[in-house]
């Protein structure tokens, strides 16, 4: 019987390598925007434009995957190392990129192939695990996590190097990782191939109840996540403009986004005891008081400063990995990668409305309250995920 298979103890691991190898493309731009903006003599907003470049590329690239079905119908293990090499290859390409356009070319289509990167590691978990997804997503959102963190902490310690070291660096642990899960990873016993995608397929998941309470939490979520993230360096960089005191930029960027990784598979592990849900609704609640919060600590001792900021990349994404669960289980046998790469694709879009947002509103008046503006995604997703039945 399919569920007396037995996990070899590599699998996950090498997913996670691989999920974390492969998401280190997501931010490599955000790592050097300074010296992008620099060396390209563009504009200060540029921080908003890099990471809409890569958020509409990875929209685009899963609205294609969802509507071919690509992860349902071909072998999700070979997906992931095209996509892997693919993805590398512009990543890279931004070392070249002359102007604005090119550097915005280059990051669009990095961001496209990670569609077949973050969803479809979901989707080669979850076809190798039918009890502990929770657990097992947690770990995977972890490296993602990670992932986006690692750019930061490359630059701070490549220390003088060039940035394009950031961008190589990114670019080779990528490859390495797509072909690390190729070589080792099958692919999972509990999948299942559809066949040709049926245009109502999208429709017919949003009528599920379940479904619906799930991705609607999620894409709150996503209101938050990434402005969060993108801004972290500008946060950083306006409490120093105001409180002249000694912390590097980068390697607390890195710290701040990367302590979200533990608390992912902290959550993934109360998961197994409390529930999905339940590690979701908390997770909402206490990031969505630090959205309260945020606009009154910049006067704040710099511990204090650091320790919130710190709070807050641990709250903020380990409701992920538990939507992305409650999303797996309330889709279509036959269409699980389908229904995360849409609920992943509208997250997305999602992000893009709240960073420009955020961006457009800091640039104007370089305020805190801007922060508020997040509060909005929390709230949205607790109203949200409560209708979900277990």
């Amino acid at each position: 019987m399919k569920d007396q298979i037995p996990i070899p103890k590599h699998i996950l691991p090498v997913i996670v390598f691989a999920q974390f190898a492969g998401t280190s493309l997501w931010f490599a731009g955000n790592a050097v925007v300074p010296e992008l903006i620099e060396e390209l003599n563009l504009l200060e907003m540029f921080v908003g434009f890099i990471t809409m470049a890569v958020q509409s590329g990875f929209i685009i690239g899963t609205l294609v995957f969802a509507f071919l079905s690509i992860a349902d119908r071909f072998s999700p293990v070979k997906v992931f190392l095209v996509c892997a090499i693919l993805g590398a290859l512009f990543n890279w390409l931004t070392i070249y990129s002359s102007n604005f356009t090119e550097v915005m070319f280059a990051r669009l289509f990095t961001g496209f192939f990670l569609a077949g990167i973050y969803p479809v590691g979901m989707k080669i978990s979850s076809d190798w695990h039918k009890e502990g997804l929770g657990k097992a997503l947690g770990y995977l959102v972890g490296a993602l996590v990670l992932g986006t963190a690692f750019p930061h902490l490359l630059k701070y310690l490549g220390g003088e190097l060039n940035w394009r070291f950031v961008m190589t660096g990114t670019s080779l642990l990528s490859v390495a990782g797509g072909f690390l899960l190729y070589f080792t990873v099958a692919d999972g016993p509990y999948g299942s191939k559809s066949g040709a995608f049926k245009p109502g397929m999208i429709f017919r998941l949003f009528k599920h109840k379940n479904f619906r309470s799930a991705a609607f939490g999620y894409f709150g979520h996503m209101w938050e996540l990434y402005t969060f993230w993108a801004f972290i360096p500008v946060m950083l960089a306006f409490y120093l403009s105001m409180n002249p005191v000694g912390i590097n930029i980068s390697l607390w960027s890195f710290l701040i986004i990367a302590v979200g990784g533990l608390s992912c598979i902290v959550g993934g592990y109360l998961a197994l005891k409390k529930g999905s849900k339940k590690v979701a609704v908390v997770s909402l609640a206490i990031s969505g008081l630090c959205c309260l919060f945020a606009p009154l600590v910049f006067q704040l001792p710099i511990w204090i400063f650091l320790a919130f900021l710190l709070v807050w990349g641990i709250a903020v994404i380990p409701d992920s990995p538990q939507f992305s669960t409650l999303v797996a289980r309330s889709s279509d046998d036959d269409y699980v990668a389908t229904g995360l790469t849409i609920v992943n694709s509208i997250g997305f879009a999602i992000t893009i409305v709240s960073i420009q947002l955020v961006n457009l509103v800091w640039s104007a008046f370089q305020s805190p309250s801007v922060f508020w503006i997040i509060l909005m995604g929390p709230v949205a997703g607790l109203l949200a995920i409560m209708k979900y039945r277990e």
